[in-house]
């Protein structure tokens, strides 16, 4: 029968800071990286001198938290759940975290089997709007599907909407995902999301800074955007109105140096405002994973060119669509008032249209030279492309 190595003193000492600070608390944050954690817990729990930064109702209050924080059932209720901790300096520590500085985790909570560290080396965000329309939601799904076919890791946060999509999508395609909650990773948030998170628990990964049963609020919510911000290598916003929360990952991610990408929505649409607002502000615009992938990825990750279709007066010499473009488009011309339309001289003017003959665009009618039916549809489609 195997059993548990009793956890050490720093991990004891950083789970539970984990369940006393609150996520994004940089004074605390400060504390850790003067103190160490060991003795930052020490005088919480004690109640030892009160560290600098806090007032005295502040720090009595973290005392009086610290009094009811249990490391080690934390660590028992984790076990039980399938659960494990990640503290900074872990193998499987993703170092990006550590660009947030005093604003760092204190550490993940993380349920499944993939390593977080190699998984998030080469993940993107997808976030968006909780009320998404039809539009948003194929979105997030296409981009998804379009990740994971290349190889790359989404990321979301298990909301419903937008983030919902982008799940499912990478799930639909046999790719891999990771919800970031902002609640205990052991009680799914929200309800209606349970099924959705216990299959991403069983194909990809759920992490969370809060400790189990621990339940979300709306400042915990906008805190846990840094996270999905600073994990991944860039963020695609789909749609957000002007107060969105996925803004504040868009922006988060500028702050880190992240790549920030938004997919335009309709003018007259109150949930892409955010999006082109962001758009304006700096970030890339992009249509699909393609071009997502050539933003994020290695050298010569490229997506491909985007063109119209490919007419065939557009393969004729710029001499013969000179030419072609000096016929008229109704009744005929004489040689020599095609070779003045085109600036060219009659005999020049003579052989580009022997040569369009032969193409099928002209055709000699007595002395005169008129355009084919061929060439009025292309001209047509080409004026259609413009």
């Amino acid at each position: 029968m195997s059993t548990v190595p009793p956890p050490d003193g720093e991990l004891l000492a950083v789970v539970f800071l984990s369940r006393v600070l609150e996520p994004g608390d940089t004074v605390g944050g400060r504390w850790l990286r003067e103190f160490g954690a060991v003795e930052v817990a020490r005088r919480l729990r004690y109640g030892g001198p009160r560290l600098a930064g806090v007032s005295d109702k502040r720090w009595a209050g973290l005392c009086a938290r610290a009094a009811g924080a249990d490391p080690g059932r934390d660590l028992a209720a984790a076990r039980e759940a399938g659960v494990r901790f990640v503290r900074p300096g872990d193998t499987e520590w993703p170092a990006q975290l550590d660009d947030l500085g005093d604003a760092r985790p204190t550490g993940l909570w993380v349920r499944g089997r993939p390593s977080l560290r190699i998984w998030a080396l080469r993940s993107v965000a997808l976030v968006g709007a909780r009320a998404c329309t039809q539009y948003g939601a194929h979105m997030a799904a296409a981009l998804a599907v379009g990740l994971a076919e290349h190889g790359w890791v989404v990321v979301s946060g298990g909301a419903y909407g937008v983030d919902g999509a982008a799940h499912r999508g990478a799930l639909a395609a046999g790719g891999a995902t990771v919800a970031v909650l902002a609640c205990g990773v052991d009680r799914p948030y929200p309800r209606g999301h349970t099924e959705l998170i216990s299959r991403i628990a069983q194909q990809g990964l759920v992490i969370g800074e809060l400790p189990p049963g621990d339940h979300p609020t709306p400042s915990r919510f906008i805190v846990r955007n840094r996270v999905i911000a600073a994990l991944t290598r860039g963020t695609v916003v789909v749609e957000a109105a002007h107060r969105s929360g996925s803004l504040v990952t868009a922006r988060a991610a500028l702050r880190l140096g992240r790549h920030t990408m938004g997919v335009p929505g309709p003018a007259t649409s109150a949930l892409s405002a955010g999006v082109h607002e962001l758009l304006r502000d700096g970030a890339v615009l992009v249509t699909d994973a393609a071009e997502v992938v050539e933003l994020v990825g290695d050298m010569g990750e490229l997506a491909p060119d985007r063109r119209g279709p490919v007419l065939p007066r557009d393969l004729l010499e710029p001499d013969a669509r000179q030419v072609l473009a000096a016929l008229p488009a109704r009744g005929g011309a004489t040689p020599d008032e095609i070779a003045r339309a085109a600036r060219t001289t009659m005999d020049d003017a003579i052989a580009k249209l022997y040569e369009l003959r032969s193409l099928g665009y002209v055709e000699r009618h007595g002395d005169g030279w008129k355009l084919t039916r061929q060439a009025l549809i292309s001209a047509r489609e080409g004026r259609e492309r413009c």
